[in-house]
């Protein structure tokens, strides 16, 4: 009776023996989990890089919040055109894209002006993000203006109140040319909105109707 207790208890010991090898196989439960925190932690590198975007936005001039119309007003010592391409009252052809709508647009000009007019760059005063290539700020626009006309490179302080933030700001000075500048009516190609006194548009950026 002893001898066949013995044995069974044996049989025992080396069946749990068995048991417990064979579940050192078995994965831990945590690897699963491991894994899974993985793949989620690169799906939401994958989407940050996707959300990421390259270059200087900046490069493309936003005018979301230019003032389109304006009251006409201009300053005290800008020179009017004696015998401007486009005379007052009449009508031309907007060649340009400055903003949404205006690229085609039939234009009744309501100013003519002789000038020198810039393209500037400047970080606006309300915080917003800079403003590269800005046409145009003419020359009566720049506060404390020198006799003669500023070189690209030059820093200045605008006047100007085109777009929320330029009056105030320190600009620097993309290019310079003297010309003829036109402030226009036009109605807006896009969205019908009506725009007065618009400033500014060159010479060039008109064509006969």
């Amino acid at each position: 009776m002893k001898k066949q207790l013995l044995a069974l208890g044996l049989v025992t010991v080396f069946g749990l023996a068995g048991c417990a090898n064979g579940s050192t196989d078995e994965p831990a439960p945590e690897t699963n989990e491991e894994a899974t925190t993985n793949e989620e932690e690169v799906q939401s590198d994958q989407g940050t890089n996707e959300g990421t975007t390259t270059g200087d936005s900046a490069e493309d001039t936003d005018h979301s919040s230019m003032n389109h119309s304006s009251s006409g007003d201009v300053p005290d010592d800008l020179q009017e055109a004696d015998s401007p391409t486009f005379p007052v009252g009449s009508q031309a052809v907007i060649e340009a894209s400055h903003m949404e709508g205006m690229n085609g647009a039939e234009a009744t000009i309501s100013g003519a002006f002789n000038t020198t007019v810039y393209t500037v760059t400047y970080t606006p005063t309300d915080g917003g993000e800079p403003v590269k290539n800005h046409k145009w700020v003419i020359h009566e626009e720049i506060k404390n203006a020198q006799d003669e006309p500023y070189e690209a490179g030059d820093e200045v302080t605008l006047t100007a109140k085109h777009m929320e933030g330029m009056e105030g700001a320190t600009a620097t000075i993309d290019s310079a040319q003297q010309t003829t500048v036109y402030m226009v009516d036009y109605t807006s190609t896009t969205s019908g909105e009506e725009v007065t006194n618009h400033k500014w548009v060159t010479e060039d950026e008109l064509s006969a109707k």
